[in-house]
């Protein structure tokens, strides 16, 4: 009796398990959605590996707590300075790091954020300066999409979101990560439709896959929330040398199942990385550690987002 259940679970299972990764319908929004097919990145790399910094606005009073026994206190200096070294220090040695690894680096860049911290963002700019800028929304905490006032509101916050990083940065944004990862179905098209070309709030993939918005397609980059450093440094209590090995068996998993098997699409993961982790100097450490494994590893490419799109194809 046993038998017959196992197979049609089984069954089940392989049923179920691609639809997110398949072309067909997408399950958020219903649109359709097609993979883009790559065979390989240049120089016959299969797994192409995006960093992408977190240049975020919090405010005094909110974000992430580094002990969340002291958030009563008047006023809570270990949280305010976990928050604030992280910006005075931690994003400058973030961008250091890249910079002398010579590995490329992307920016998720909050809109008030060079307003706020004019001189953190004016080094941090100077260490990587073709970085590409993806819009992350106005702030992190008190003003994040407005989902509950429809599309015509979403389309106003991406719009306001990218004029002010223009305005300061003179850069018109075409990527889009969605602030304290929280968009929903209409977000998808709302920045479609302000101009977004690609965003990062698809997290259920290891290929790139185009999403059918109007007026043109929307490309979804694989970023999967098991690899971002902060959710599994506050949440789930790990040490930058648990996010080494994390990283490292990420991406070489990756690149051990290409060679086993050639003809498998090159694969793409974008890692979101926050300078209240790999900002501190244990975290710089481990991704120095990271970085120097993954360069010496002949399939995995270490680039940008941007790069990843144009190598499979997509006009920006």
């Amino acid at each position: 009796m046993r038998k017959p259940i196992f197979a049609f679970l089984l069954a089940a299972s392989l049923a179920l398990a691609p639809v997110t990764a398949r072309s067909g319908m997408d399950w958020i929004t219903g649109l359709p959605r097609q993979n883009i097919p790559v065979a390989s990145w240049p120089g016959g790399k299969k797994v192409a590996v995006a960093f992408v910094l977190y240049v975020e606005v919090w405010g005094h009073g909110h974000g992430p707590n580094f002990r969340p026994d002291m958030t009563g206190r008047t006023p809570d200096l270990v949280d305010e300075g976990f928050r604030q070294y992280a910006i005075n220090f931690g994003l400058p040695r973030t961008g250091r790091l890249f910079k002398e690894m010579g590995v490329p680096l992307s920016l998720a860049l909050n809109a008030e954020f060079p307003l706020a911290e004019p001189e953190t963002w004016q080094a941090l700019r100077a260490l990587v300066p073709t970085a590409p800028i993806i819009a992350h929304g106005l702030n992190n905490s008190t003003d994040l999409l407005p989902l509950s006032e429809g599309p015509a509101a979403q389309r106003a916050y991406i719009r306001k979101t990218l004029d002010m990083i223009e305005a300061s940065t003179g850069v018109r944004s075409i990527g889009w990560s969605s602030p304290s990862v929280y968009p929903n179905a209409e977000t998808f098209q709302a920045t479609a439709a302000e101009g977004i070309r690609y965003t990062l709030d698809g997290m259920d993939s290891d290929v790139l896959s185009r999403l059918d918005t109007k007026p043109v397609p929307l490309v979804l980059v694989p970023y999967p929330p098991s690899v971002v450093d902060m959710g599994q440094y506050l949440s789930r209590f790990k040490e930058a040398d648990d996010l080494e090995r994390l990283w490292i068996d990420y991406v070489r998993e990756l690149a051990r199942e290409a060679a086993a098997d050639p003809k498998r699409p090159a694969t793409v993961v974008a890692i979101g990385i926050h300078p209240f982790v790999v900002g501190t100097p244990g975290g710089a450490a481990a991704l120095r550690r990271v970085l120097q494994s993954l360069k010496a590893d002949d399939l995995v490419w270490l680039t940008d987002v941007e790069a990843i799109l144009r190598a499979a194809g997509q006009s920006l």
